[in-house]
């Protein structure tokens, strides 16, 4: 089965951030053989004044797939790890779900804590009457809204960039083919801005910052041509379409 793992709000301004923890996390959980890493998205939320935040409002998700056993276990491991290692100070939040238990409501959740101040009292109401998993684990649990916006935005499939995917990372500065990439990461589909596909054999230099877009319910690459071929848009292109 597929599941998603919602976190927010785990880091202080002396510690690594939520994405990294996450990273961490789908590792542990990989290890202990409770479930399989998909990828891993970050989501940009709302910046108000109104908002407690570290630096930048954005909470992560990690797609997994596992079995319907091991739910508890998961949830025993994800409690456990963030009780360990969130940062002193946070107010850290968990969301637990079914892919298919992130319908509408909860889609819609997560598309208006772009835009709008949520509270903590309609999260857990909204989670409950889907029957996910949402708790506040340090300080006020206030990232229990994070957590579960970005479970509802990763379901959506139109939000948020990839923190992490199976083996991306590692193929960080090579040059592959479209087709290698796809086999070898998960990755769905390599794009330009104007939404041309390229074809399995055309050649892309990765760069030192390959990171996917989430579109469609997929990850996209999106990816640019000069004099020396096709190569992954700027960093700083990549997180302006990503938030």
């Amino acid at each position: 089965m597929r599941i998603l793992i919602g976190i927010d709000d785990t880091d202080n301004l002396e510690t690594e951030g939520t994405g990294h923890r996450v990273r961490v996390l789908c590792q542990r959980l990989m290890e202990a053989g409770l479930a399989q890493g998909r990828g891993i998205t970050r989501h940009q939320l709302l910046v108000s004044p109104e908002i407690p935040y570290t630096s930048h409002n954005s909470s992560a998700c990690l797609d997994a797939e596992t079995v319907p056993e091991r739910m508890d276990e998961i949830w025993a491991a994800c409690r456990a790890f963030l009780l360990a290692e969130s940062a002193p100070g946070s107010d850290a939040g968990l969301c637990l779900a079914a892919f298919e238990q992130a319908g509408p409501r909860v889609r819609a959740f997560g598309t208006r804590a772009k835009m709008e101040v949520l509270r903590k009292a309609e999260a857990q109401s909204l989670a409950d009457a889907a029957d996910i998993r949402l708790e506040g684990l340090t300080g006020t649990g206030g990232g229990i809204i994070g957590a579960l916006a970005g479970v509802g935005l990763h379901a959506a499939g139109q939000d948020g960039r990839f923190l992490w995917m199976p083996g991306l990372r590692e193929m960080t500065g090579e040059r592959v083919s479209a087709g290698e990439l796809a086999e070898r990461t998960g990755i769905g589909a390599v794009l330009t801005l104007n939404g041309r596909a390229l074809g399995p054999q055309e050649w892309i230099d990765l760069g030192a910052w390959p990171r996917p877009v989430l579109r469609a319910g997929q990850a996209v690459l999106l990816v640019e041509e000069d004099e020396n071929g096709w190569h992954c848009l700027s960093k700083e292109i990549v997180k302006q379409l990503s938030e």
